[in-house]
């Protein structure tokens, strides 16, 4: 049955970029951050994500689910939700139960952070792969790995000693093994299904210059920067000419507020050899019209800004000192 649903996926998704786009592996992943301030007393944060969009949060004190957006509930029944949502009420507080229970064995030293993350990845044509990794204070601990759990050697003892506890309990291995392998898969596809019209939306870039700070004596660094594009794949560099320019430095695509994306390039160049260049922008959305931007336009722009504005304050200046000389002059 999932086989025949990964197949038929891609009618969900028609079109060139999109169904590129889906060649990559699509995620979704639960993350549990839980501080362990002693051993009563934990606080855990829980949120889900489809790729990079957070889609799900978990409201800790009466242990329900969060569903951000009005498809996040996928394909899933209210009484599958209940059941899951049921799940993990079970699971945090059966953590804090086992702290309690094994505390000299897992030899936790309070305050202590523990971060979980546990999904799976869904290729095209391909079966999923599920996964689950646990870190303790930021550094690998365990993972859940054919159907068994295994310590990572960062762990060293303590994490060896959990696993052989953990590995007791069959039923809860084959709990996890089920969500990871049937029910995280099924639940992709539907968020995908209910969620396709956000999610295949196509948003324009805006795109603009600046100058940055200055890399040194008769240097200059030109920025350029693009936001609020959707999907986050794009394209942009410096050119000269129709060459491109390899001393480019890329930024990290960062999210904005509303789900969209930003990215800025710069290039450190001698000040006198910003002749012909210009920054270039590619985006689905952009129907293959590029977004081509010359600094030389840009830097015009600045010259003719200056030539009228300060004139225009020198003037104003000047008229100001007047009246305030006349001004005074009349009190005398």
């Amino acid at each position: 049955m999932l086989f025949l649903q990964l197949s038929l996926l891609a009618l969900l998704f028609p079109g060139g970029d999109n169904e590129e786009a889906f060649q990559k592996p699509v995620s979704y992943h639960i993350i549990q951050i839980s501080y362990i301030y002693n051993h009563s007393w934990v606080q855990s944060l829980g949120s889900g994500w489809l790729d990079e969009l957070q889609t799900h949060g978990w409201e800790s004190d009466s242990g329900t689910i969060i569903f951000l957006w009005p498809w996040s509930k996928g394909n899933f029944s209210d009484k599958e939700l209940m059941d899951l949502e049921q799940l993990f009420r079970m699971y945090f507080i059966g953590f804090l139960r086992e702290i309690q229970n094994y505390e000299s064995t897992f030899q936790l030293k309070y305050p202590c952070e523990v971060q979980m993350t546990g999904g799976c990845e869904l290729h095209s044509g391909e079966t999923a792969t599920g996964f689950l990794r646990a870190a303790y204070e930021g550094s690998d601990f365990l993972s859940f790995q054919n159907n068994s759990w295994v310590p990572s050697p960062e762990g060293g003892i303590r994490a060896q000693n959990i696993c052989r506890i953990l590995n007791q309990y069959e039923g809860i291995k084959e709990i996890v093994h089920g969500l990871l392998s049937d029910t995280c898969p099924r639940f992709i596809l539907g968020l995908l299904d209910a969620g396709k019209a956000y999610l295949q939306r196509q948003v324009r870039p805006q795109a603009w210059l600046s100058s940055g700070p200055s890399p040194g004596p008769g240097r200059l660094l030109l920025v350029c920067h693009v936001s609020g594009f959707y999907p986050k794949p794009v394209w942009l560099t410096w050119m000269r000419g129709e060459q491109e320019q390899p001393s480019t430095h890329r930024g990290d695509v960062l999210p904005n507020t509303d789900g969209t994306w930003y990215l800025r390039v710069t290039l450190d160049v001698a000040a006198g050899e910003t002749t012909g260049l210009s920054c270039r922008v590619r985006h689905s959305s952009l129907d293959g019209q590029d977004i081509v931007l010359y600094w030389e336009n840009h830097s015009s722009k600045g010259l003719i800004f200056l030539a009228v504005i300060l004139p225009m304050v020198l003037l104003a200046g000047l008229v100001f000192w007047f009246r305030k000389r006349c001004s005074y002059q009349n009190i005398w």
